[in-house]
């Protein structure tokens, strides 16, 4: 038997990480790991390889820049707490890391650098932001590729930020990664936030990674657990959650999926991966991870059961999305409205104003935004 087989790796990975606001940051700035990870602690210490998603940039000052959605940063004092913690690298490639610009993702990777965190996901150019990371433990060489669905951080071409999701050049770095490597561990930031289940496009892409090499396939962005499933032999979780994101409004109500995460603890030989799922309580009555009840558990367990059922039957996974899609309906639909504000979003969600969209005009948007040709146009007209 190969020594590999006898004496596996352990590799952890967690979901998004963001110290930059709420009841942890002091907790960080003091470095009370036991206050932060509670009994977790050790599941991290005694990894081989621990890895987190650092879910804003680390920099003090600064200029957000122009997009959608919030502007997340965090201070450098922060990172030791990590790196005190047992992690060892953090992937960058996620909706928030350019939020600060080129000076912010600079700043992070030099901030982690300083502290002892490596990092893979994000660089000055697309070539940076793909390379792999890549170590060899206990005689199993492990390579970790980390990419993000394609907002606002995302590469193009010679442009600093994340590695973007592109099936086609994800395909090339796994087939590459395994000229090399024991096994490809893709790290996924992806997802309808929100929304516990995948959607049927995430299930057939990740799976899609899975035939194309990777050992296993692991997401996080949505804030909440997606279920998770086995694959030809390859696990693949759909979104761990939330690791350690206080935020006010989640602490002294009751628990909310943004509460509930999973660390997922791989056991990787030379010839076998397995995942063993922790989940855990963060940042509701007290700040930090603990423990779940029984009786938190025990329904947590169920919930989980009856996700990985839909996820596993095509036909469920598509009805629970297309209901998704009914209750976003109106969010989405006033997204596209060529005039919007306060008044106007209120008074088409009861009846009193019309929408501005005609069908036909429904139809063309549809075309540009469904079609690979025009959708390439429409990207690059509105990027100027």
């Amino acid at each position: 038997m190969d020594k590999r087989d006898i004496n596996p790796a352990t590799l952890v990975i967690t979901g998004d990480t963001h110290l930059g606001g709420g009841r942890v940051t002091d907790l960080a700035v003091k470095g009370d790991i036991n206050s932060l990870f509670g009994e977790f602690a050790s599941i991290i210490d005694d990894s081989d390889l621990a890895v987190t998603n650092l879910e804003s940039p680390v920099i003090d000052g600064g200029t957000p820049i122009p997009k959608t959605g919030p502007s997340l940063k965090s201070s450098s004092d922060l990172l030791p707490a990590l790196k005190k913690a047992g992690f060892d690298l953090v992937t960058l490639s996620n909706n928030h890391i350019m939020d600060y610009g080129e000076e912010g993702l600079r700043s992070t990777i030099n901030e982690c650098r300083k502290s002892g965190l490596e990092t893979v996901g994000a660089g000055e150019n697309f070539e940076e932001a793909s390379r792999p990371y890549t170590c060899e433990i206990n005689g199993i060489r492990i390579a970790i590729l980390n990419i993000a669905e394609n907002e606002f951080g995302t590469t193009q071409n010679g442009t600093p930020g994340g590695y973007g999701m592109d099936p086609v050049q994800n395909f090339n770095s796994i087939r590459e990664c395994r000229n090399h490597a024991d096994h490809v561990i893709m790290i996924v930031h992806g997802g309808h936030e929100h929304y516990e289940l995948p959607s049927p496009r995430m299930k057939k892409t990740y799976r899609f990674f899975a035939d194309a090499g990777a050992s296993a396939v692991i997401s996080h962005h949505t804030h909440c657990p997606c279920g998770y499933e086995e694959y030809n032999g390859v696990p693949i979780c759909y979104s761990l959650g939330n690791f350690l994101f206080d935020r006010a409004g989640k602490q002294k109500s009751g628990l909310t999926p943004w509460n509930e995460g999973l660390i997922a603890k791989l056991l990787i030989s030379k010839h076998k991966l397995e995942v063993v799922y922790h989940p855990y309580i963060q940042n509701h009555s007290t700040p930090g991870l603990r423990k779940m009840s029984q009786e938190e558990l025990q329904s947590f367990s169920l919930k989980m059961e009856r996700l990985n059922e839909i996820i596993g039957d095509d036909e469920r996974l598509e009805e629970e999305f297309e209901n998704y899609c009914k209750r976003s309906y109106r969010m989405y639909s006033s997204f596209v409205e060529p005039h919007s504000n306060r008044l106007l979003h209120a008074l088409r969600n009861r009846n009193l104003a019309p929408s501005m969209l005609s069908r036909k005009k429904k139809r063309l948007l549809l075309n540009l935004a469904r079609c690979e040709a025009h959708r390439d146009v429409l990207i690059r007209t509105l990027s100027t």
